[in-house]
């Protein structure tokens, strides 16, 4: 056959179809997004931390003051018992504490750093429960604003950081705040602010402490692995001191006027307390963690109000809000604070525009709290016992 008569037919012709099954090239079930898993949301996380954080608070006012249960020691010594039982039984079926196997822990090392910090933190654990026995929870937690200023002091004093001027004088404010509420405070016991202040400084040694152990990669913690650490060695001191201040002097009676289920509750939400924290770093930022602690602050200063009838003055308030502003503005910094204060503007136009019924409600709401609020502070006091006496001067009887 000659070159001429040659004809390509290959790309005429059709192909001969594969007698058998064709495999499709491409998996139909490959090209169908899978649907994410659908995880807890970050706003349940601040939820519960919150619920717990302020039901501790509240519950440990609630036995210690209401319940007339006087042993604040012996109340701490079992909350961190409990921890210590709790965190064993974790790290033994469950997978929480594993990062405890990161950590190379050594006798020296639990001899040099886990026990000094332990001490700390039982000595402010003690003190912050004995304040609760002179001081109202709202005044507790407006002195607790000081807390910044103290670490910030005892990391220079230290030597974890470098003094700095510009940043004293930021947390100044703080402490202005805190001064004008503390002027303003109806009830106002020494000895309970004396606790307070005490239990303060404690705790920002042990946080300068931990920062200082922490440095180093593998000393790193989360507060569940700190607590699985810490707990034996603060149980044991403040069994110490309960064993000589408060035990002579407690009986059956007072457990039994508590309760032992309620002291079970007690010692549960404590230490679930310290779960949540784990979740919520891991699963927010620390603005969210600083923002969570303002607005929980705020909650327990009203719960405080609401349920042991605190009166607060309108100085109180002013001065308040003075320290949780420096509070803020020392954490995150005045450009942060520009532009998340942008942020909020525009989804408050936008929660507006989409339901401008429910925003006129929020602002309605919004207003009568806060004269409520101003009413209650500015008011004066009524105080029968006054009234009691002048009406038995004037020779009238009372009901």
């Amino acid at each position: 056959m000659s070159a001429e008569e040659k004809t390509r037919t290959s790309g005429d012709s059709p192909r001969e179809q594969a007698s058998g099954p064709v495999l499709p090239t491409v998996n139909p079930e490959a090209e169908k997004a899978l649907p994410p898993k659908a995880g807890v949301p970050s706003f349940v996380y601040v939820v519960v931390w919150i619920t717990l954080s302020s039901s501790v608070i509240l519950f440990n006012k609630w036995i210690l003051d209401t319940l007339n249960f006087r042993y604040p020691v012996i109340l701490t010594t079992y909350h961190l018992t409990f921890a210590t039982i709790m965190t064993q039984l974790l790290a033994r079926y469950t997978t929480l504490l594993d990062g405890r196997k990161t950590v190379k822990m050594t006798g020296r090392v639990y001899l040099r750093a886990i026990v000094p910090i332990g001490f700390f933190f039982s000595l402010s654990l003690i003190c912050g429960n004995l304040t609760y026995l002179y001081l109202s929870v709202a005044f507790i937690q407006m002195l607790k604003a000081t807390m910044p200023v103290a670490v910030l002091l005892s990391s220079w004093a230290l030597g974890v950081s470098q003094p700095n001027l510009k940043v004293f004088l930021n947390v100044s404010i703080i402490v202005v705040g805190v001064v004008v509420a503390s002027l303003g405070e109806i009830k106002f016991v020494m000895i309970g602010v004396v606790f307070q202040m005490l239990g303060i400084a404690f705790e920002a040694l042990r946080l300068t402490m931990v920062q200082r152990l922490l440095s180093s990669a593998e000393y790193k913690m989360d507060p569940l692995v700190s607590l699985y650490y810490f707990a034996p060695v603060c149980a044991a001191m403040n069994l110490t001191v309960a064993l000589v201040w408060e035990f002579p002097k407690v009986s059956a009676e007072d457990f039994y006027r508590v309760g032992l289920f309620t002291l079970f509750l007690n010692g549960l939400c404590a230490f679930l307390l310290n779960v949540s924290v784990v979740f919520l770093i891991g699963k927010t930022s620390s603005l969210v963690l600083t923002l969570c602690g303002v607005l929980k602050d705020v909650m327990l200063v009203a719960a405080s109000m609401f349920i042991w009838g605190t009166q607060v003055s309108g100085l109180q308030f002013f001065g308040y809000s003075i320290a949780l502003g420096g509070m803020v503005y020392y954490k995150l910094g005045f450009e942060a604070i520009k532009g998340y204060a942008g942020e909020a503007g525009r989804h408050w136009a936008e929660f507006g525009n989409s339901r401008p019924v429910l925003r006129k409600i929020s602002i309605i709401v919004l207003a009568l709290f806060t004269m409520l609020v101003l009413i209650g502070g500015v008011a004066p006091t009524y105080a029968p016992d006054m009234v009691n006496g002048a009406a038995t001067k004037m020779g009238m009887s009372t009901v």
